[in-house]
C-alpha cells in the first residue's frame, strides 16, 4: 500500500522528469506530479484525520484483513472498470490508462503500461 512518503516520493521522480525540456512530455510529467502530490495530501489528512472518520468492521480483525479487504475491493473496482471500458469517454479512458500505468517504479512504467495496453487490446471486444 502506499503512504503519503511514497507519493511524494513519486511525485518528486516526475518533478525532476519534468526538466527534461520537451514541452509535451514536461507537461505530463507534471501533470503526474500533481497527482501524485495530491494523493500524498489525502494520505496525510486520512492519518491526521483518522479518529474523526467511520471505521468498517473489518479494520478489527488487524492489518492482514485490512490489506486482504483492500485488495479484494480494488480487484472488484477494476474488474468494473474494465467491463464497462468500451463505453468509458476516451479521454477518460486515457486518463485510467495513464494513472494506471504510473503505479509502481517508475523503472517499470513502459512495461506496466505495456501489459495494460495488451490486455485491454486483448479485451477490448469482449462482451459487457
Amino acid at each position: 500500500m502506499f503512504t503519503s512518503k511514497s507519493y511524494r516520493s513519486k511525485a518528486a521522480e516526475f518533478a525532476e522528469l519534468a526538466k527534461t525540456g520537451d514541452p509535451e512530455k514536461s507537461a505530463e510529467f507534471r501533470k503526474r506530479e500533481r497527482s501524485f502530490t495530491s494523493l500524498a495530501d489525502n494520505e496525510e489528512w486520512l492519518a491526521e484525520n483518522f479518529e474523526k472518520t467511520l471505521h468498517g468492521s473489518e479494520e478489527r480483525g488487524g492489518p492482514g484483513t485490512l490489506a486482504a479487504t483492500e485488495e479484494h475491493v480494488l480487484r472488484c473496482l477494476g474488474a468494473a472498470v474494465i467491463m464497462q471500458w468500451n463505453t468509458i469517454p476516451k479521454e477518460l479512458q486515457r486518463e485510467l490508462f495513464d494513472s494506471a500505468g504510473s503505479i509502481g517504479n517508475l523503472a517499470d512504467v513502459v512495461t506496466l503500461r505495456g501489459q495494460i495496453a495488451r490486455f485491454l487490446h486483448k479485451h477490448k471486444d469482449d462482451e459487457q
